[in-house]
């Protein structure tokens, strides 16, 4: 039996800008056991945010394959990989992708509509997970009127609200102030610690958010140049 959740081997990623190619994936290797919390540290432009976009299957590699659950799925059709995200992965992105015209909990619940899931449950689970993020009075509101820190508690609901396995964070404190920055990875560690064990890869470019994690995988031009 495989010990590895997600295996990443031998990933390559071009892309073309002109008429010039950069090479931001250079033959990249990983495994993320079930439950562990990845920290993908690097400078800007090392390759962290390509590599978690192919983990999530929002990019498909040049070159290599991912495996996800044993299931390879870097050849999938845009439909399969569309239901893919939406059923197994949840997204926490710096710039929070709020729609401005939705209160906070239409926000939340609207993963879940599009999978075709609707009715009083759903809102109920909308909720839940609000409260849990301390937003439970904030659910009628816009995104217009909410903090960005409120916002990226919003989006950690949003990305729960299908009950994914893997839950991928792109810099989901960048926007953010020191404190509600900490306020923000206190709910990564609850998440991380909570029953559901969670599977966590986060992008960061700071060492002490990094440190968190339960392993620093540290990249530097398209590769891996230490992982512990």
């Amino acid at each position: 039996m495989n010990d590895y959740f997600i295996q990443v081997d031998q990933v390559h990623k071009d892309y073309k800008i002109e008429k010039s190619e950069i090479k931001v994936l250079r033959g990249v290797n990983l495994d993320v056991r079930r439950g562990e919390w990845i920290a993908l540290l690097g400078a800007s432009g090392s390759g962290k945010t390509t590599l978690l976009n192919i983990v999530g299957a929002l990019e498909t590699p040049d070159k290599g394959e991912v495996t996800f659950d044993g299931f390879k799925y870097t050849s999938m059709s845009r439909e399969k990989a569309a239901d893919f995200r939406l059923t197994k992965v949840g997204f926490i992105f710096q710039a929070y992708h709020m729609l401005p015209e939705l209160t906070i909990l239409e926000n939340v619940k609207l993963p879940a509509m599009l999978k075709g899931r609707h009715g009083e449950d759903v809102s109920a689970e909308a909720k839940d997970l609000l409260e849990k993020v301390g937003l439970g009075h904030r659910l009628r509101h816009k995104p217009a009127e909410l903090s960005g820190g409120e916002q990226q508690r919003a989006a950690i609901a949003r990305s729960l609200i299908n009950t994914p396995q893997l839950v991928l964070a792109d810099e989901p404190t960048g926007n953010l102030d020191s404190q509600t920055g900490s306020e923000i990875l206190e709910i990564f560690k609850k998440l991380h610690d909570s029953d559901s064990g969670k599977t966590l890869i986060m992008v960061t470019h700071d060492p002490d958010v990094a440190n968190l994690a339960d392993r620093i995988v540290h990249m530097k031009d398209g590769i891996i140049v230490e992982n512990a």
